[in-house]
């Protein structure tokens, strides 16, 4: 018997989440199924993030049990084979029995893409959330400084929470934008094909931490969001986590724009 662990990337857009859901397709469901087939066992993954519907990864962990005889860094290559082209695995390995991705001490890494634009793009519907209210980086970021350390998060977390705690530790949060204008207006009209093409720009809110609670980055997303429109004023993020109520904070952003971008154990 042995432990292999996977490093998975999928586009989360045609699945309901990472988590088994009775008569509904998931990434981990893809994953059982497809390794049951390529080792002749019943086997079910055990995931380290569980991602929501619509929401992406580049790199979530995941690991397996198995007696089977194929080495363990060659279930990339064997699993790549039969998995649908929207999940590829990207690394694998062999790790200790007593290895656990949910109990030992790491880091998640996500990122909230928004484009930012007078009109949407079809290319960028699927991976980043479109708005073509301006918003202002500079606020944005502001208003996450409040943000980052150790808090109550209450404010930022799904009122139907199931969490003891609601405490999390946040070690950055960063902001930026590509391309595009870049004072929170929409630069001026050309004649060009380029320029009518790509008007706006794309704006990355970038969360590392420890842990997060249900919809907590695309609550801080949303918030951010609401900052850089002019709606709040980027000092009362302090308050709103301080108000420890999810009525306090910004809406919930959507999915699409969220991803998993890096996992890393301490």
């Amino acid at each position: 018997m042995k432990r292999v662990m996977l490093t998975i990337a999928y586009d989360g857009t045609a699945y309901c989440g990472w988590q088994l859901q009775p008569g509904k397709e998931t990434v981990e469901g893809v994953l059982n199924r497809c390794i049951s087939d390529l080792t002749g066992e019943r086997v079910e993954v055990i995931g380290a993030s569980r991602t929501d519907s619509g929401v992406h990864a580049l790199g979530n962990i995941a690991v397996f049990d198995t007696n089977s005889s194929i080495p363990a860094e060659k279930f990339s290559y064997a699993l790549n084979r039969g998995l649908p082209e929207d999940i590829r695995i990207q690394d694998a390995g062999e790790v200790a029995l007593t290895f656990h991705p949910r109990h030992c001490e790491s880091r998640k890494t996500y990122e909230y893409r928004i484009y930012n634009a007078p009109f949407p793009l079809p290319t960028k519907r699927l991976y980043a959330y479109f708005t073509y209210v301006p918003l202002d980086a500079g606020l944005m970021r502001q208003g996450a400084a409040f943000l980052v350390g150790e808090h109550d998060f209450k404010s930022f977390c799904s009122a139907d929470t199931q969490a003891q705690s609601t405490v999390r530790r946040v070690d950055s949060i960063e902001v930026w934008e590509n391309g595009g204008a870049g004072s929170g207006q929409w630069a001026h009209r050309q004649t060009s094909v380029e320029s009518a093409v790509q008007p706006g720009r794309e704006i990355v809110i970038r969360v590392a931490g420890r842990g997060f609670l249900y919809n907590m980055v695309r609550i801080i997303a949303g918030t951010l969001m609401e900052v850089g429109r002019g709606q709040i004023p980027p000092k009362k993020v302090k308050d709103i986590l301080e108000a420890c109520d999810r009525q306090a904070a910004g809406p919930t952003a959507p999915a699409c724009g969220l991803t998993l971008v890096g996992y890393e154990f301490l």
